[in-house]
């Protein structure tokens, strides 16, 4: 917003988004956001720590700015003038305000930067302060949060303004090692070396609307390359749509999205108060099965376009739904979504397939086909998760993973591989559930768990019924017969071992009544979820591994086809 006179005198401010004319005070109830255009003007760091901390929470760290002029620079003016006249025009020692305080009741250490400042620009000061904040967070046992506005490094200091990038990375990297939460709200501006340390480097990386972010400004980049830039270049919305952050939230939204990740990290790491009761004795999953149904038949439900989705079922069987989005590397697939929710009042990590029910749906979604970048975005979130003390579930409906040439050349299997490699290892809890098509690859790149669910009409392959047929019978009008032959239904992995419990469907299946499938799967994933949450991580990891041990070919051909996994095929989990 252009305005003309100090803030306590002015009474307009013009918008520089759409030039129009705001009474101030209107403008100001209204977080300094237009509203004719919903342009965010710049806020400086008082007004911004104001906005997000609960009322007389913030306390200042006792830490000082040092005032360092480390190599003599001079331009038109000595360093150190320009130093007091920004100390004098802002009213702050440095361009970071620094010190701890609850957000919606939870405690944070808190470091918000200000344009005003400089420029916002990192010097050795910045990083100091910075750096403290980390540290104090560290000790406190709180998480970080970073509010972020800043041309880059100050040049005024040479190689030590460099420094500071690796200075508070190496805290944040302390963060990282403790599970404690740190979270980024990129502001407008922010580039350069913040951009490319802090900004981006934190556990979550928030974007306010219309924020612009990037190593590199555009008039640089204009200058070095003579390209013409695409259309919103580096806006949050456009880094959004490229993986490079999880969310962008208009400033009005921006301390109760905060508030709610806040209280997701704050209770994965309360360890639990008492144990979950025994659960029952296992009962053979069977029983909601016809067992004259035909294979094919149930795979032409499992793809009925009614069938829930993931987001049907984060809507009804999950509470408070937060998405996370981007794989950090330049894109964010639609085909797989991922993000933290509350089941049954705890925090948990869900990913998933999603597909979609209309043909504009299923297309945009790629028909729930992950390519790479999904892949890398689920792995990124298992990370995460695993960080901050959180069980993940999987919902997988996947006819397999993208298999275009495009994702060839992104390093499609790399990427499943490295899913299932991760998962192999991940210090916590994972409850999987093929809700529809669990489509090879594709499918147990989210699939390697402790406890792996199957709905009733769902099917899991290590081919489609189509591509079986078309290799191995004349042609894929054979797929009904591959179908039989692939035993790819619930009844059929129960008795081999490969899921562990069948989910019932209300009748007909789930499209007929998805609030009442939603309800079935809530429940079992709450049961199945409970015992190992009590589990230490190296038990469950271990466990983990022999569960998908016992597949091995000597297992298999000792156990023989029609062999039945002890008690109706759940695994040990206590």
């Amino acid at each position: 917003m252009t305005t003309t006179a100090p803030r306590d005198e002015q009474l307009w401010s013009r918008c520089d988004g759409c030039s129009s004319l705001l009474y101030r005070k209107r403008l100001r109830r209204n977080l300094d956001v237009c509203p004719e255009c919903g342009s965010h003007a710049r806020l400086d760091a008082p007004d911004r720590v104001a906005q997000l901390a609960d009322p007389d929470s913030f306390v200042p760290l006792p830490d000082r700015a040092v005032r360092v002029d480390p190599i003599e620079f001079v331009d038109e003016l000595p360093y150190p003038h320009r130093l007091g006249g920004a100390r004098a025009a802002t009213g702050l020692d440095e361009a970071v305000l620094c010190g701890t305080a609850r957000l919606g009741g939870h405690p944070v250490a808190l470091a918000v930067m200000d344009f005003r400042f400089l420029g916002g620009s990192l010097g050795c000061a910045v990083g100091e302060l910075i750096t403290r904040t980390a540290e104090r967070a560290l000790a406190d046992g709180v998480p970080l949060v970073l509010v972020t506005a800043s041309g880059g490094a100050r040049m005024q200091e040479g190689a030590l303004s460099l420094m500071q990038m690796a200075t508070v990375s190496q805290a944040l990297a302390g963060m990282r090692e403790a599970g404690l939460l740190t979270v980024s709200v990129v502001t407008d501006p922010t580039y350069g070396g913040v951009a490319a340390s802090f900004a981006t480097n934190t556990d979550l990386v928030l974007a306010e609307s219309g924020a612009r972010l990037g190593f590199a400004g555009p008039r640089v980049i204009r200058q070095v390359t003579g390209a013409t830039l695409p259309e919103g270049f580096q806006t949050a919305e456009y880094l959004l749509r490229h993986g490079q952050v999880d969310m962008v939230v208009p400033r009005h939204a921006l301390r109760g999205r905060l508030a709610a990740l806040l209280a997701a990290a704050e209770a994965g790491r309360r360890a639990p108060e008492t144990s979950p009761a025994p659960r029952p004795p296992a009962t053979a999953p069977t029983a909601t099965t016809r067992p004259d149904r035909d294979p094919w038949e149930t795979v032409r439900t499992a793809r009925h376009p009614g069938r829930p989705t993931t987001l049907d079922y984060l809507e009804t069987a999950f509470d408070g739904f937060v998405e996370l989005h981007g794989d950090r590397l330049g894109a964010d697939c639609p085909a797989v979504v991922g993000g933290i929710a509350r089941l049954d009042g705890r925090p948990v990590m869900v990913i998933g397939h999603q597909k979609g029910h209309t043909t504009a749906e299923l297309v945009t979604r790629n028909f729930g086909m992950a390519s790479p970048a999904g892949h890398r975005k689920a792995l990124r979130l298992m990370r995460l998760a695993a960080r901050l003390r959180l069980p993940v579930v999987t919902l997988v409906d996947t006819p397999g993973a993208d298999p275009g040439v495009s994702a060839e050349q992104q390093g499609q299997a790399a990427a499943i591989a490295e899913n299932i490699l991760a998962l192999t290892v991940l210090p916590t809890p994972v409850v999987a559930v093929v809700t529809g098509e669990g489509g090879s690859g594709g499918a147990l790149a989210l699939a390697v768990a402790d406890r792996v669910l199957m709905l009733e009409h769902a099917v899991y392959s290590v081919i489609s019924p189509e591509g079986c047929a078309a290799i191995l019978w004349p042609d894929s009008s054979a797929a009904p017969q591959a179908a039989r032959a692939l035993r790819l239904t619930g009844a059929d992995l129960c008795r081999l071992g490969v899921v562990d419990e069948l989910v019932p469907e209300p009748r007909p299946a789930a499209h007929a009544d998805p609030g009442g499938a939603a309800e079935l799967l809530r429940r079992a994933v709450a049961a199945n979820l409970a015992p190992l949450l009590t589990v230490p991580p190296a038990t469950l990891v271990r466990r983990r591994r022999q569960r998908f041990r016992r597949f091995g070919a000597a297992r298999s051909a000792a156990a023989g086809p029609s062999a039945a996994a002890p008690a109706g095929g759940r695994a040990e989990v206590a």
